[in-house]
This record gives structure tokens, C-alpha cells and sequence, in this order.
């Protein structure tokens, strides 16, 4: 056993924390003997701390904090305890503190013994057995330890240590320590008593970081150096993760002073607790640095911003996305996102904000303009509608301008539609204009024939039939026009021919929407429009009894009149040249008409319309020998149709005697004019007076000037 006599057991100063005022206490020595100050609380050691370090924190009035106290402190707990009377291996337990404390018989603490003197009392009690223990002790411990005599003779180490100074220890005890480590260090411990911490000794196989520590004895003289010994590579591996924490931090700050949206850090207490470079200007009113600590629920309260990210964070814990708005107006698009800890708990929140006000103006912006835009997509729509129908339909007279108005307003409705006319003057054409200009150009336009289509067969063609609903019918069914038409437009043609009894059915079509397929009693509703087209003339018929006043009506609520071509000799011309060039495109020719063959086209009545202007223009173009066609070709062409001799003026409705004579004689006189080119052949050809012909040939010409200006 080895014993500690009583003056190798310095006394214990303590202080008691029960009677402290705000966290603070007094040292009331300035000149402490004892290099350790402990502090007890409920007659407990709790902490010690080196007088030394208390002298140099505390301020002009002799205070220090508690916090400081506890971070320069050790717990009680880990402060080993030595009864006044211990072993030698209980002593070198506790080497790697820096005093231990001593408890007398009855477990009082009654003061507390330095590492130093420890070690100088070993070096008096020199028998092999403490020695030996020595070496036990040396060797438990994971750094190296070289201890070096008065003489300056390594006279123990461990394992550790030569490990890592490549040595066996033949080769280091009983050596002088200077001929392995620094020798100015060694001699200044010795001349100073100072500890010298920290120094790299490098060579060509070693590398260790060495720290220097005098043995003091009760006279405060060296007896000895203890020499830690660190393995550099370890230091290095613990440098190289210190430094890869550094390289992580400033990555860290270098990405949020690059990030674009303000970016903050919160913990669980609603605290800012660390803030990005870029933030949003007039938003805090204050500098972000002036807002560090705060909590940000409390700065809602203040009115600063609403709502708070934050607090909708800590009440909802999940990812919130806000638009915060300031008193000054801002808008801030602020998105949090919690970080839960291991227990599933809130431990920081990340918030990102963006300042919207620009893009919220810019949005509405840019509604604005697709709103014009829309606009001008549809009127480029309508256009290029135009231009489609520019290509089927071809005029200039006023009579087709003011048709081509009335379908332009009729489009933009469903409404019925009944198109009357002679055959071959476009009426289907006039129903493909109103599908193309109207709201339904998306969506189907069928055309069925009333009188091509067998009346057996005309019923399963427009309401279809389901499956057995006679013999030969599909197996499968199949479906009518009008469903085929839905949302569309379903044009039926030569309408006058429609048996009686279908009349009842399209009524009911007409009236109810809806459709019941042959063989069913389910009803079908549908949407579409229908535009109905005749060369006859129904009012007649309904007066006949062969067509049905109801559906008459039913069908006629915006009625169409196509005039014939005769009634629009203007339009002759544009036609005959629209239909010439359709010809070259498709044959590759290059016919082209002389003003005489226009003339006898003009003169003649075309009792087949459009239709027959197309035909007669593809026969000139096959029989002609040259490029040229010229008068002579019309009038063979002409000339082998008995109406060109034999046709006699038309009136398509009752008008007064002398207006429908005064319209027949205007027609004549400008024929006369265009044919025959002077007054004077044309007077020889109408067998009237020259002054007659050029009276009444300038007043149609002043007439139509005047009817121009007042169009224009």
C-alpha cells in the first residue's frame, strides 16, 4: 500500500451555489494559493475550475458568469475520488486527470492531490514492484508516454509510444531523451518548469505531434518530464475532418449567397438562427443581422408580414407554401420545410422566399396579352376561313355580297337555315361557308340528298337502326346522320323530295333535339344544325298538300336565296377565268379566253347556273386547238344548246309590268353594248334608234356609279 501523508493533500476552497444572486458569483481572493477553485452546491461537489482561468475571465467588478463556469468546468462525475489511504494502481488510474479528489475514513472530501505530485512520489519509492505497476499503468494507455528522470534519461515508456516513433526499447530506455526527441524543449521544461503543447517532430519515418510536461515535486522543482507522444496520422485524420467541416461550411455559404431566393434557417422555438446572403429588400424593414435570435411568430404579431411560414409550419409540421404580403404591398412567395429530428420531432426549418410582386404583375400581364392574343388567333382564323372560301366562292356582284353578309351573321348561330335557288347555283357551297365561318367548323358537316336516296332506305340513313330491327340490316346496327352530325352541321338536300311520312319524323328531330333509332324506343340527343337546300319551290307544294306547313315553318326561319347566274352576269367573268385556271393547274395548259368569248358568255342566260359555266369552260378548254379561245369556239360550244336560241328573259318574282319591262330593257342594252362594243351595231341588233340606245345606255352607267358610291 502506498499512503499520502497529510501536507501532500492540498485543502479544498470551495464556494456554495445555493446562495448566488442573477448567475453570477464572487471570488473574494484575488490571490488564490491553490491553483483549483471547487464548487459545491447541496453540500455536493459539483465542478472545479483553475483559478487561473477564473482570474482571467472575470470583469473589472470581480464577476463571471455561470455558463462560464460550467464550459471551463468538469462534472463531479468524471472527477475520480482517492481515499486518503490508497494503492499505488489507484493512484496512476487517474493519470490522465489532473488532480484527483481525496475522501478521508468517513467519506468526507477533504482535499485533493495533483497529477505531478502523484508522479513525484513515485519516483522516491523505487522497488521493482512500482516500477512494474508503472509499466502496467504506461501500457492501458493509448497514447505514447516516454517519462524522462532529472538526469534527462528515458527511464520508462509504453507500447503506444514506440509504435509510434518506429523504436524498439532497447533502443530508447536508459537513452537521453534529446537524442530522440527535441532537446531545446526538454531543456527549457527543465530550466522553466513550463508545459510545452502541440509540437510536430518530423524525420524520415516518424511523424508524431509531442507534447512536454514537467514532474514538479512538493518543492516545487522538476524531477521530471512526462513526454506525450500523438500519432500525426490520427491528428491529421482528426485535421482533415476539422478541415472537410470547414470546406462544408463554406460550400455551404458559398450556395446560399448564390442561391437567388432568400433562404433562412429556424429552430424549433420559431428562433432565426441563420440567414442567407441574398434577401428580399423593404420585406424586414430592418437587416436580417437585427432579426438573428428573434422569433419570427412574434414579428407576425407585430404586423410585419402575414401569415406567418413559420408558425404554419410548427402547427401543421409538414411543407407549407404561402404568399406572404407586406404592408407596403409586396408579395412573397415563401415555401417552409421542416427537418424532423431522430424522434420524429421538429428540428429546424428551412425557408425559402421569392418576391413575387413583379411576376404577379407580370402574370396578369401576360393574361392580358393572350387575351389579345386569342383575338388576333381568331380573327387570323377568320382570314384564313376567307381565304378557303375564296376559292370556292367566286363573285363581285352586290346581289352574292349582300348573301355573303347574311351567312356571315347566320354563322354565329344554330339557327335553321333554308337556302333556296336553281340547280347549280352553289347552295351546298353556301352551307359549307356557314359550317366553315361558324362556331361548329371543329366539328363534322354532313351532306345527304333527300332525292337520291331511296324513301325505304332514306330513314335507316338519317336515324340509323339498332341491331334486328329488319331483315339485311347490319348485325351490329348502325348510326344515323344525325348522330353522326352531333355538334355539327347536317345539310339535306334537294329537301322537297322527302316522303311525307319522313316530314314527321325530322319535325320531331327538329323540335326535340333528340333522335329514336329504327327498332328502338330509347331517345338519343343530339346537337346539331340543320341547313336544308331546295330548287322548288315549297310554299307551292305546302299549298298542294306535298309538303308539311309545320315543317315549313319549321325549316324556314332564316331563308337563303342563291340568284342564278343570269341575275349576276358580273360574276361571269371572274367564274369563267376561276375555272379556266383550275384547268391549266391540273394539266399544266395555258388557255386563256378573249374578250369576244367573254362577251357571248356574258349574253347567255345559263339556264344550268354555275354548274353548267363549269362544264361549258372544261369543253373549251378539251376541243379548243389553240391556247387563245376565242369568240368562235364559245359560239360552237354555245350554239349546240337549244336555250342559247330559244331562251326567253325570266322573272323570278311579281314585280310592277313597267319595272320588270324597264329591268329586261337595261339587261338588253348592256348585253347589246358588251357584244356589239358601239351604240350604233347595237341600236342595228335591238332595232331601235342610235340616240335611244346611247340615251338610255348613259343613264344605266350613271345609275350604276351612283349605286358604287354609295356602297363604297
Amino acid at each position: 500500500m502506498f499512503s499520502l501523508s497529510g501536507d501532500k493533500i492540498r485543502p479544498i476552497v470551495s464556494l456554495d451555489l445555493d446562495g448566488m444572486d442573477d448567475g453570477f458569483f464572487h471570488c473574494k481572493k484575488e490571490n488564490c494559493p491553490d491553483p483549483f477553485l471547487f464548487l459545491k452546491k447541496r453540500n455536493e461537489l459539483v465542478a472545479y475550475i483553475r483559478i487561473k482561468d477564473l482570474l482571467s475571465k472575470t470583469n473589472k467588478g470581480g464577476k463571471i458568469p455561470v455558463s462560464v463556469i460550467e464550459e471551463c468546468s468538469v462534472p463531479l462525475d468524471n472527477i475520480p475520488k482517492l481515499s486518503s489511504s490508497v494503492s499505488i494502481p489507484d493512484i496512476f488510474q487517474i493519470i490522465g486527470e489532473p488532480i484527483a479528489i481525496i475522501k478521508n475514513a468517513e467519506g468526507n472530501y477533504i482535499g485533493y492531490i495533483k497529477r505531478e505530485d502523484a508522479l513525484a512520489e513515485l519516483f522516491k519509492h523505487d522497488g521493482v514492484k512500482s516500477f512494474d505497476l508503472l509499466k502496467i499503468i504506461l501500457t492501458s494507455i493509448p497514447m505514447g508516454i516516454f517519462v524522462v528522470d532529472r538526469e534527462k534519461n528515458i527511464i520508462q515508456c509504453n507500447d503506444a509510444g514506440l509504435k509510434m516513433i518506429r523504436m524498439k526499447s532497447e533502443d530508447v530506455l536508459g537513452k537521453k531523451a534529446e537524442q530522440i526527441f527535441n532537446g531545446d524543449h526538454i531543456n527549457r521544461v527543465f530550466s522553466t518548469g513550463d508545459t510545452i503543447l502541440n509540437q510536430i517532430q518530423i524525420s524520415d519515418h516518424v511523424g508524431v505531434l509531442v507534447d512536454y510536461s514537467p514532474i514538479i515535486d512538493y518543492n516545487d522543482k522538476v524531477e521530471g518530464i512526462i513526454i506525450i507522444v500523438q500519432d500525426l496520422p490520427m491528428v491529421e485524420e482528426m485535421a482533415m475532418e476539422i478541415e472537410h467541416i470547414k470546406n462544408l461550411n463554406k460550400d455551404l455559404n458559398a450556395i446560399l449567397s448564390t442561391i437567388y431566393d432568400e433562404i433562412l434557417v429556424v429552430n424549433n422555438k420559431g428562433e432565426l438562427i441563420r440567414y442567407s446572403e441574398s434577401f428580399i429588400p423593404d420585406f424586414w424593414g430592418v437587416q436580417l443581422k437585427d432579426v438573428l435570435g428573434k422569433n419570427l411568430v412574434e414579428l407576425e404579431n407585430k404586423g410585419l408580414f402575414k401569415p406567418s411560414v413559420t408558425r404554419l409550419v410548427l402547427e401543421k409540421k409538414k411543407k407549407v407554401s404561402i404568399v406572404q404580403e407586406t404592408n407596403s404591398g409586396k408579395k412573397i412567395l415563401a415555401v417552409g420545410n421542416p427537418v424532423f429530428d431522430e424522434n420524429g420531432e421538429i428540428e429546424r426549418i428551412i425557408i425559402a422566399s421569392r418576391d413575387i410582386t413583379e411576376t404577379t404583375k407580370l402574370k396578369t400581364e401576360l393574361r392580358e396579352m393572350k387575351k389579345i392574343t386569342d383575338q388576333y388567333k381568331q380573327e387570323l382564323d377568320s382570314f384564313k376561313t376567307k381565304d378557303r372560301l375564296s376559292k370556292k366562292l367566286i363573285y363581285c356582284s352586290s346581289k352574292m355580297e349582300r348573301i355573303m353578309d347574311q351567312v356571315m351573321k347566320v354563322s354565329e348561330f344554330s339557327s335553321t337555315v333554308l337556302i333556296y335557288g336553281e340547280s347549280g347555283v352553289g347552295k351546298e357551297v353556301i352551307a359549307q361557308a356557314i359550317h366553315q365561318l361558324g362556331k361548329r367548323s371543329n366539328y363534322p358537316f354532313l351532306r345527304l340528298n333527300c332525292g337520291a336516296i331511296p324513301e325505304n332506305l332514306l330513314e335507316s340513313e338519317l336515324f340509323g337502326y339498332v341491331r334486328g330491327s329488319f331483315t339485311g340490316a347490319d348485325k351490329n346496327g348502325k348510326v344515323g346522320y344525325f348522330q353522326q352530325a352531333d355538334k355539327g352541321i347536317l345539310f339535306l338536300d334537294e329537301i322537297g323530295e322527302m316522303p311525307m311520312s319522313l316530314q314527321v319524323k325530322l319535325l320531331r328531330v327538329l323540335q326535340e333535339q333528340e333522335v329514336v333509332p329504327i327498332g328502338s324506343t330509347v331517345p338519343i340527343p343530339i346537337d346539331v344544325q340543320i341547313i336544308a337546300a331546295t330548287n322548288r319551290n315549297l310554299e307551292k307544294m305546302v299549298e298542294e298538300g306535298k309538303f308539311r306547313e309545320d315543317l315549313y315553318y319549321r325549316l324556314n326561319v332564316i331563308p337563303i336565296r342563291v340568284p342564278p347566274l343570269r341575275e349576276r352576269p358580273e360574276d361571269i367573268p371572274l367564274l369563267a377565268f376561276h375555272f379556266l385556271q383550275q384547268f391549266n393547274e391540273r394539266y399544266n395548259r395555258n388557255f386563256h379566253l378573249s374578250p369576244d368569248a367573254l362577251n357571248l358568255l356574258e349574253v347567255y342566260s345559263w339556264p344550268g347556273n354555275v354548274r353548267e359555266l363549269q362544264n361549258v369552260i372544261e369543253r373549251l378548254a378539251v376541243s379548243t386547238d389553240n391556247d387563245t379561245i376565242d369568240a368562235k369556239d364559245v359560239d360552237r360550244i354555245l350554239s349546240s344548246n337549244i336555250h342559247f336560241k330559244r331562251e326567253k328573259p325570266v322573272i323570278s318574282r311579281v314585280m310592277p309590268l313597267q319595272e320588270a319591262l324597264d329591268y329586261v330593257e337595261e339587261q338588253l342594252i348592256l348585253l347589246a353594248m358588251k357584244q356589239y362594243k358601239t351604240t350604233t351595231k347595237a341600236a342595228k341588233a335591238l332595232r331601235v334608234s342610235q340616240s335611244s340606245v346611247s340615251r338610255k345606255y348613259q343613264k344605266i352607267l350613271k345609275e350604276r356609279e351612283k349605286e358604287s358610291q354609295l356602297k363604297s
